[in-house]
């Protein structure tokens, strides 16, 4: 009967550390949204025409999360219910590498300009982080945008086109630089694969 007890109290240990290192964990994620310093979004955004498909990310700042990740996209779309799901999906060091995934509701925190955005990502199934996201511009005809957090520490830019000219890139990082990021140190993911374009599956 001790050795039961004793038994059930080590379970109960055990399952109260992992609670507790995820939650600490999902509370370090979440905290990750420090007080406003990146520029204020410059544009109005038509949602229907930029919440919808699949964008391709071309360059981004550096960070730990995204360490061996290549061939990035991000894909809205709407669920069942109607609710606008962010679909985050990169390939594991080349285009063919297993996937990695996160996706989650979106809530649009600036109705109306619908240039911030606060996305509730899925943790193990079980936990949900909530990650910022200001579009601090576009192109007038929606074939790319630049998306910062609020913190100003992170940049990514992402095309419709797979496949975006050096002109475009090169354009698109001198307007990262002119926000007043450092352009320098974007790194480019790896080129996707030729005929990319073919919709994802989703979770």
């Amino acid at each position: 009967m001790n050795t039961n007890r004793k038994g059930l109290q080590m379970n109960r240990a055990t399952t109260l550390g992992l609670l507790s290192v995820l939650a600490m964990t999902t509370a370090a994620c979440a905290g990750m949204d420090e007080a406003p310093r990146a520029p204020q979004p410059g544009k109005q955004i038509d949602a229907a025409q930029f919440y919808t498909g699949r964008w391709y990310e071309i360059a981004r700042t550096p960070m730990k999360l995204t360490d061996g990740c290549v061939s990035g996209t991000t894909d809205y779309y709407k669920d069942a219910d109607g609710k606008l799901i962010d679909r985050d999906a990169c390939r594991k060091d080349t285009p063919e590498g297993k996937e990695k995934l996160f996706a989650g509701p979106v809530t649009v925190l600036d109705p109306g300009q619908n240039t911030k955005v606060s996305v509730h990502y899925k943790v193990f199934g079980v936990f949900t982080v909530s990650k910022t996201y200001w579009m601090l511009d576009h192109g007038d005809d929606y074939r790319w945008f630049i998306v910062s957090d609020p913190a100003f520490k992170n940049v990514s830019l992402f095309t419709r086109a797979a496949q975006p000219s050096q002109a475009e890139v090169k354009a698109l990082a001198a307007r990262a630089q002119a926000l007043g990021y450092d352009a320098g140190k974007l790194e480019y993911p790896t080129q996707f694969p030729q005929g990319e374009g073919m919709a994802p599956s989703r979770p």
